[in-house]
């Protein structure tokens, strides 16, 4: 079973527990509200995962569903939902075939899900790929937005996609579909040292653990990239 698929579908608690250290500073939601108006819109969140999006974007926007194929991070995504009094829906699907409406968000975002197909299909991964966006330009509305946010590095202090199938994939979203790139901080900031270790190298491996003890690092550099479209009406 591939790494990330094993995680998905079996350690979605210790996945948030990590994520839920990440952007410090507060800088993705502005970021995201630079690309387009996200209060009081009808959001879409394909690969929505334990509610990273969900949560940063609840009493924003108006209406928010989620989607996601692996039924472990939607059951996480349902406790945070109940923890933290949120009001969003959550549906089991694959992304590249909604089951929804054609024009029925104003916005459509992907966060840190479409890359992985790069590595699930690394023969095709265009033609996969390709499903998912003719997927998100049909189910947004005309005016509306497309987001997609994927990892650009975790330990590194400059951005670049931390593997060639994501370096191709970034120049395809914006050469061949017109996508715009946005660069942003979201740093992890963990208790101490060891703190930082023991919540990322389950996801991560080895590799970052020693650099994080090799640099200290209690806050964990990393860098996301925000690609925004907005959609002709």
């Amino acid at each position: 079973m591939d790494h990330f698929i094993q995680i998905y579908t079996t350690q979605a608690k210790a996945y948030h527990r990590a994520i839920a250290a990440e952007d410090v500073d507060g800088n993705l939601l502005p970021a995201l509200e630079n690309i387009t108006e996200l209060r009081g819109a009808r959001v879409l969140d394909l690969g929505t995962g334990t509610g990273r999006l969900p949560l940063l974007l609840d009493g924003v926007a108006a209406q928010i569903v989620g989607l996601d194929l692996h039924w472990d991070m939607l059951q996480e995504n349902h406790r945070q939902r109940k923890l933290n009094t949120g009001n969003w829906t959550l549906i089991t699907g694959d992304m590249r075939a909604l089951p929804l409406s054609t024009a029925s968000f104003e916005v459509v975002t992907a966060g840190w899900a479409i890359g992985h197909l790069t590595g699930w299909y690394p023969d095709d991964w265009q033609k996969q790929i390709g499903r998912v966006l003719n997927e998100m330009h049909r189910v947004v509305t005309p005016g509306g937005a497309v987001i997609i946010l994927e990892t650009l590095s975790t330990g590194s202090l400059t951005p670049a996609p931390p593997s060639p199938g994501l370096a191709a994939y970034c120049q395809w979203l914006e050469n061949d579909w017109g996508f715009t790139r946005h660069e942003i901080r979201t740093d992890y900031q963990f208790t101490s040292v060891e703190d930082a270790v023991a919540h990322t190298e389950f996801f991560f491996g080895p590799e970052l653990s020693l650099a994080i003890r090799k640099n200290n690092w209690a806050r964990l550099p990393e860098w996301t990239g925000i690609w925004g479209k907005q959609i002709k009406g």
